[in-house]
């Protein structure tokens, strides 16, 4: 089938750069938006959010016409979801965190407005397993007149697939025309048909599957990631037990030829790996007891860093007795989940440093970037650069690794550090 034009519902992190460079491949793409911010600024030409190169792939897709923005679906060939799918974390502390389809819903019934016969829908948001006969379900509801894989098999009038995003932020740009795609139809037919669109932008291979399979991957790549880093933040942990320096402990023992064992940090963030774990979890948690174990060393991380910081509190008062808890200036460098990103959904950085601020008495800086105020929680806090913070914080603490925090310049003062930039005696 040709494709010639494509609606993309979600333009996040994921749906604005696989909008751009479908649009890039000179194919007329809709993106769609609920926030009218968000559409006004990609119609601009503009970009809300930080990745390299994206802005002038936009930019140039738009100026030539082949990318517009929009708050509502237009008809289309081609439909795909990359909307958030949140965790919901009940009040009860027995009961397990569930996932939140209800963004996946809305725009499934949004789509379901101007879906024709011989359209192609494709879910690319990280989604529970089952979630792509969910969207069936709730398109068969909506348009009874048009005929789905659940019933007809190949031979339906709408084809559905679940095709997750494999992108590293940062790289995205990079990634989504290099990396391999997994593409899971309810039919065969539906994986042709979105193996005819990816093809066109895609270099990588398409590997072709069934749903649930490819719910499954995405999920499975990123728990696999999750209890990597858990086991490098355990053994953080132990190691400053044991006096230890972890980070030259991991360096010795990756010369090992089968052994990569990964760096520890502040905790695990980001809408991936600190999220899908969960989805396996939730549906089968009597069978995931490694995989919430996991979950539960780098969710507890956060609190280790925090008593580190207190540590660094007391030594620090030790040293100085004419100072007082409310004399020491602690800096905080870094919020977002990963390095050199602005991307603060579900960061670990952050969350240390709003908790750390509801009991330390004196003043706190941060140091972060690639944001230009601090968020709600914190935004009473102090955004300064990392000089200012250098000159005037007694005690410093990194939990982003951001490029800037890695000139070789090394503050005076007591240090916590959670990525091993700065001394050897991190944390």
């Amino acid at each position: 089938m040709l494709f010639s034009k494509i609606c993309v519902l979600g333009l996040g992190y994921i749906g604005l750069p696989t909008a751009a460079m479908f649009a890039s491949r000179k194919l007329s793409v809709i993106g769609v938006d609920i926030n009218k911010s968000t559409v006004d600024t990609v119609n601009l030409g503009q970009i809300h959010i930080v990745e390299p190169g994206l802005k002038e792939v936009v930019q140039t897709a738009v100026n030539k016409g082949f990318l517009y923005a929009s708050q509502t679906p237009l008809v289309a060939d081609a439909f795909l979801i990359a909307v958030p799918t949140p965790i919901q974390f009940p009040d009860g502390c027995d009961m397990l965190p569930q996932s939140d389809l209800s963004y996946i819903k809305a725009a499934i019934q949004s789509i379901s407005l101007v879906l024709k016969k011989g359209n192609l829908v494709v879910i690319e948001s990280t989604s529970p397993v089952g979630t792509t006969e969910l969207v069936a379900g709730w398109l068969a509801a909506a348009r009874p007149d048009l005929t789905f894989p659940q019933s007809h098999g190949s031979a339906s009038d709408i084809r559905i697939a679940y095709c997750p995003e494999r992108v590293l932020p940062g790289h995205v740009i990079k990634e989504i025309v290099a990396n391999d795609r997994i593409i899971g139809g309810m039919t065969r037919a539906c994986s042709n048909l979105a193996v005819d669109l990816y093809s066109v932008l895609v270099e990588g291979k398409c590997h072709i599957t069934n749903a649930r399979t490819a719910e499954m991957t995405k999920l499975t790549e990123n728990s696999c990631r999750d209890v990597q880093i858990a086991f490098a933040n355990e053994l953080s942990i132990i190691c400053d037990e044991l006096d230890i320096d972890v980070w030259e402990l991991i360096s010795l023992s990756n010369r090992h030829p089968r052994i990569n064992i990964l760096n520890p940090g502040p905790g695990v963030g980001g809408h991936c790996i600190a999220v899908d774990p969960w989805f396996i979890i939730s549906k089968t948690p009597d069978k995931s007891p490694l995989i919430r174990a996991a979950r539960n060393v780098n969710n507890d991380k956060p609190k280790w860093v925090i008593n580190q910081i207190d540590k660094a509190l007391l030594e620090f008062l030790k040293e100085n007795p004419e100072k007082s808890m409310k004399d020491i200036i602690v800096a905080c460098y870094g919020l977002t989940f990963k390095a050199n990103i602005d991307d603060l959904r579900e960061s670990p950085a952050l969350q240390i440093t709003t908790k750390f601020s509801y009991s330390h008495q004196g003043k706190i800086l941060v140091v972060e970037p690639n944001i230009h105020s601090l968020p709600g929680d914190i935004s009473h806090l102090e955004l300064v650069t990392k000089e200012k913070a250098f000159e005037v914080a007694h005690i410093h603490v990194l939990l982003v690794d951001h490029v800037e925090f890695e000139t070789g310049d090394i503050p005076r003062g007591k240090i916590v550090d959670t990525r091993g930039v700065w001394c050897n005696s991190s944390v």
